[in-house]
This record gives structure tokens, C-alpha cells and sequence, in this order.
């Protein structure tokens, strides 16, 4: 099967068909799997029902590496196989690395993330400036998601500290870094429950996807996000893990998935409606 290139404009166009922006986050904790799911492919059969269960209502799937490469190498294998599994749904797959280092480290862990596991994104973090970024841009249709404003507490420590320029951290990092790459292979990080520095995050950044953390368990609110967020052409993806990984601990645990799911794409939809979001192809 081919599988998609993905460009913004085909984010976008899958944004428009499905009516929404949700991208769930495949956070899976082998001591949460619910006790219904059995055999030695726990992991994977885990993933699969609940991707399985939702392609109709996602447009990505994010994958935290550190919930699989601390399985050793059944994990790597169970991310591999739950990739290949995502794009053969044609659905856009995140690897949620936080890579980012200079030199051959750098592009060496870019060609694991693309050409080993086939991920068609990459959380980076920009802290050791833009050669630490750039080998995660030689790749037609492969993504950079660079971490702009997150949702962690710690962020106060450096991200919203003000720059000699005036500028905050984080305003620096995405003034410097939008020049490196173009809106066709660059996303950025801004967390939900920064709902405050969204719109400066978006006014700085109108072209460009956002990926949005924190709505979910961690109680970011999806309205405001979306309304200081999406642009007339979609560019956003919202990311949802442990609300809708973990709505149910028994053996409903794909049908309460989905429910979860389906509440957050019907909200979306909503709201892509009000903000007269493009729908022509």
C-alpha cells in the first residue's frame, strides 16, 4: 500500500475529510494494559485495538519513545510494528523523541527515526541551535516538531524568561528557528495549559502547525485551544494519551477508547465549523 506523503496541505485535507484535529497519543504503559488484552504481543495487540478503534477520528498518532525503548528491545520491536501499523491506516505518525544533537549523532538519529522506525515526524528539541535541527529537514515529506512552549511547570525555569531583545525565551526560539525550515516540514510544540501565550504562539507562527499537548488528563480546555490556535486552513493537531488510552480498565476498554475519541472529534468538529475552516479539497 502507498502511504501518504505528507505535506501541510495534505494535513490539512485530512483535517477537512475526517472533521477533525485529534491526534492520540499511544503512551502505552505494559503495567496498564487492561488484563482482557493477552498473548506475548501485549504492547502491539494494545495499540492496534485502540488504533483500530479510532482511525476514523484521528488524523496522527503520537508515539512516546521512552514508553517502548525502556522495554528494551521488545519495545523497539512493538514501536516498529505499531508504526508500520499507523501508516498502512494512512494516518500521519509522530515519534515523540525529543531528539536533537549536532553533527553525525544528529543525523544518525534522524535516520533511525525516518528510515529505520518510518516516522513521518520528530519531536526535536532546539536548545543546541539550528545544526542540531537541520538533519531532521533533508527529508521530503518528514517533519521537525520543535518544542516551543510546553506544558510542564518547568518551563517557567527557561522558556518564559525575558531575552535582552525583550522577547521571551520561547518567542526567541520560535523567531530564529521558523527561518530554518518551511511550513511544509516544520510543527511546533505549545502546550495547552498555556492557553495565555497561545494566540502570541500562533500570531508568531500563522503558518505553521501547532501540535497541543495537555488536553485530557492534564485539563487543558480544547475550545480555547481551538480558538486561539486553528487557522482558516486547520494547521493544528490536539493531542489526547491517557484520557482516551486508559478510558476503561476492563474488558469495554476499546469501546470506552472510542467514546473518549469520538466526545473530542465531535467537539472538533464543532468548532471547525465555527471558525469556517476551509472544507473544498
Amino acid at each position: 500500500m502507498n502511504t501518504p506523503f505528507w505535506d501541510r496541505q495534505a494535513l490539512n485535507r485530512a483535517i477537512r475529510e475526517l472533521q477533525s484535529c485529534l491526534c492520540i497519543g499511544l503512551d502505552t504503559d505494559e503495567t496498564r494494559i487492561p488484563r482482557a488484552v493477552t498473548g506475548k504481543d501485549k504492547v502491539f495487540d494494545f495499540n492496534k485495538s485502540i488504533i483500530d478503534a479510532t482511525a476514523d477520528l484521528a488524523v496522527a498518532y503520537k508515539i512516546n519513545a521512552a514508553f517502548y525503548e525502556a522495554m528494551g528491545q521488545a519495545g523497539w520491536q512493538a514501536m516498529a510494528d505499531t508504526i508500520a501499523y499507523i501508516r498502512d491506516k494512512r494516518r500521519f505518525v509522530i515519534l515523540d523523541a525529543k531528539r536533537g544533537d549536532i553533527g553525525n549523532t544528529g543525523e544518525l538519529y534522524a535516520r533511525a527515526c525516518f528510515e529505520q522506525l518510518d516516522a513521518d515526524a520528530v519531536t526535536v528539541s532546539p536548545y543546541m541551535g539550528r545544526d542540531s535541527v537541520l538533519p531532521f529537514l533533508s527529508r521530503p515529506g518528514r517533519w521537525a516538531i520543535l518544542l516551543a512552549l510546553t506544558s510542564n511547570t518547568g518551563a517557567e525555569d527557561f522558556q518564559l524568561q525575558r531575552m535582552a531583545s525583550g522577547r521571551k525565551l520561547f518567542e526567541e526560539v520560535i523567531h530564529l528557528s521558523s527561518r530554518w525550515g518551511s511550513p511544509d516540514q516544520l510543527m511546533y510544540v505549545a502546550g495547552a495549559t498555556r492557553i495565555g501565550n497561545l494566540l502570541e504562539v500562533r500570531n508568531l507562527l500563522p503558518e505553521y502547525f501547532l501540535l497541543i499537548p495537555g488536553v485530557g488528563a492534564q485539563g487543558g480546555d480544547l475550545g480555547q485551544v481551538m480558538k486561539q490556535a486553528m487557522t482558516t486552513s486547520g494547521d493544528l493537531l490536539i493531542n489526547a494519551s491517557r484520557s482516551i488510552l486508559y478510558a476503561s480498565a476492563g474488558p469495554d476498554y476499546i469501546q470506552a477508547a472510542r467514546e473518549e475519541a469520538l466526545k473530542m472529534q465531535s467537539s472538533m468538529r464543532t468548532h471547525i465549523l465555527e471558525k469556517s475552516v476551509n472544507l473544498e479539497p
